[in-house]
């Protein structure tokens, strides 16, 4: 799988809210009757938590160095401190990129980098990066 270069990422991130209106002008089901609510089969139990895959998220990383890989590097316009990410818990790396994703963090190019990821994707990039001292 080769990861998705920054342009791509970001022409992604653009045509999301497109696709999102498109979703939204579609016609909604129709309900069930209530007897047929009753009939209908139980909910599925819980979604089993999503383990990350190491060396798939190595492969993901690889746009990742631009930025975080260089040392004290500050984005020169608008200028933000670059943080780390190599030996951070699985649990924080995962945290911060689906919060970058649903927009509860605000950085650019994280948001438009963290749309293009599944959650497998999110979780094997924390398990690789975890790894990374």
């Amino acid at each position: 799988m080769r990861p998705l270069p920054l342009a791509a990422c970001l022409a992604l991130a653009a045509a999301l809210p497109m696709a999102a209106l498109t979703a939204q002008d579609a016609p909604a089901p129709a309900e069930p009757a209530p007897a047929e609510a009753a009939s209908a089969a139980p909910a599925p139990a819980a979604a089993k938590p999503v383990t990350g895959n190491a060396e798939s998220g190595k492969q993901l990383t690889y746009t990742c160095q631009g930025c975080h890989g260089i040392t004290g590097y500050k984005n020169a316009y608008p200028s933000f401190h670059v943080p780390r990410i190599g030996g951070q818990s699985t649990e924080y790396l995962t945290n911060a990129l689906t919060e970058y994703k649903n927009g509860n963090r605000k950085h650019p190019t994280m948001q438009a980098q963290s749309q293009s990821f599944s959650e497998q994707d999110i979780a094997d990039i924390a398990a690789f990066l975890s790894t990374v001292k």
